[in-house]
């Protein structure tokens, strides 16, 4: 039986007039939106919050599916944010710390709307995408021509680096670099001739990405970019296809290096990028600075165990966290940071193996895992417990687990038919030769109904 849609009534028929549009029609438009509104936050609340309103009330409304595979996700969810309401009241400001843990439930609960509806219709990731590359295009243009001063004022720079449509260029930098990994994927698996757009496309984004002049931003695009050409190579024939790959590797390589070579010939990037290159900054190793804190943050944990309180590290220091391990004990006690650390291993466990899946789904499975395992790691050295697009990442991650165990299921229910059939069949008809029993099952070699739209 289809799945029923997760936004719209079966039809829209416009009244008086004989055209109607499919409601997943109306659906796809609206998921579209709403990921392309992720790269747009001046302020907050930006728009993309609002839109998740209106979709995620018109999602359970209609009838919201919550498959079995993403009740992991929920009840991690849950106890996060019931741990941080715990830890508001030990806030000296409890409207305050409520309304932080009350964005921080939004947030969530955004990730379990994306889980949910991948899960049940796994081609919607085309459409994210697709609404995410178009969304990274803009925000990348934004960034590059403030910082050229290409327009006015200084709405898409701050302190001489380029933060395009976002408020810190430490969130702008990574949330380039998921598309900027599905653009790399599809270099990898295609012909020059046909992957040029994707080439250009691909250099821009890295450009944007480097005048963010984030160190946490260029480590997560080495790392992802490193990841998904691994990833490719790996599951990739042996033959022409991985000769082509080292190839592209050689003139990533040199391109890189040119690209470099041209940046630093101008002279405010060159400054800058003298400035921030360096592993540790002064900031870093101060007294009271970001590795102190991180020591005396976790003895503090020690004697917390409902936490600090939302907004409370502050009071003992001099600045945030700046470790979102180290925050989520703090802000979240004790139960909310043990259920992050369970969140982070229990994703990267069942994420790891559809990597190597032969499914529809894996170029999004190898671009996710190495973009979302590059964002855990960075975590530790920076806050992103608020990030719009980590949510993101995280539902399509449990998206991901839920279509491959939907994905089983099915192959399971089509292949017991078969299987008794044998059962009860002569033992001469039941030796059959391996080509002959591939046939036979609709699911061989990673082939579904829905694969034409891969």
């Amino acid at each position: 039986m289809p799945a029923p849609l997760w936004l719209c009534p079966p039809r829209s028929r416009a009244a008086g007039r004989g055209w109607s549009v499919p409601a997943e029609t109306i659906a796809a438009a609206a998921l579209w939106c709403l990921v392309f509104l992720g790269g747009f936050v001046f302020r907050e609340p930006a728009p993309y919050e609002l839109a998740m309103l209106v979709v995620l009330a018109g999602w359970l409304i209609a009838g919201a599916r919550f498959p079995a595979a993403v009740g992991p996700l929920l009840l991690i969810m849950v106890l996060f944010v019931t741990g941080g309401l715990f830890s508001s009241l030990m806030s000296d400001d409890f409207g305050e710390a409520a309304l932080y843990i009350t964005v921080t439930a939004f947030l969530a609960l955004t990730a379990i709307f994306f889980a949910c509806i991948v899960a049940v219709r796994p081609e919607r990731l085309s459409i994210i995408a697709n609404a995410y590359i178009a969304s990274a295009v803009i925000v990348t243009l934004t960034g590059i021509a403030g910082y050229f001063h290409l327009l006015s004022g200084d709405s898409f720079t701050l302190y001489g680096r380029a933060k395009g449509t976002f408020q810190d260029p430490n969130v702008y930098g990574p949330f380039l670099v998921l598309p900027w990994a599905l653009l790399l994927h599809q270099v990898l698996t295609r012909p020059v001739t046909r992957a040029l757009p994707q080439i250009a496309l691909l250099l821009f984004l890295t450009i944007g990405v480097f005048l963010s002049f984030s160190r946490a931003a260029w480590g997560l695009l080495a790392f992802a970019g490193i990841g998904v050409y691994l990833a490719v190579f790996i599951t990739m024939p042996r033959g022409p296809d991985r000769l082509r790959l080292i190839a592209y590797a050689i003139a990533g390589l040199g391109g890189f290096v040119l690209l470099m070579g041209i940046a630093l010939s101008i002279d405010s990037v060159a400054d800058m990028f003298l400035q921030r290159a360096k592993l540790v900054q002064d900031y870093d190793t101060a007294r009271l600075g970001r590795f102190a804190r991180y020591s005396l943050g976790f003895q503090m944990v020690l004697d917390h165990p409902f936490g600090l309180g939302p907004l409370q590290f502050r009071n003992f220091f001099p600045e945030d966290e700046h470790n979102s391990y180290l925050k989520a004990f703090t802000t979240y006690g004790w139960l909310g940071g043990f259920a992050y650390l369970l969140l982070v291993t229990v994703t990267v466990r069942q994420l790891f193996p559809l990597m190597f899946q032969p499914r529809p789904w894996q170029p999004f499975a190898q671009c996710v895992f190495m973009v979302l395992l590059g964002h855990m790691l960075m975590s530790a050295i920076i806050d992103t417990d608020r990030w719009r697009h980590l949510y993101l990442l995280y539902g399509l991650a449990w998206g991901l687990i839920g279509a491959e165990q939907a994905y089983r299921h099915a192959r399971q229910g089509a292949l017991q038919p078969l299987r008794c059939a044998q059962s009860l069949a002569p033992r001469r008809n039941r030796l059959r030769s391996p080509d002959q029993t591939a046939r036979k099952d609709p699911f061989a070699h990673g082939q579904t109904g829905s694969s034409a739209a891969w």
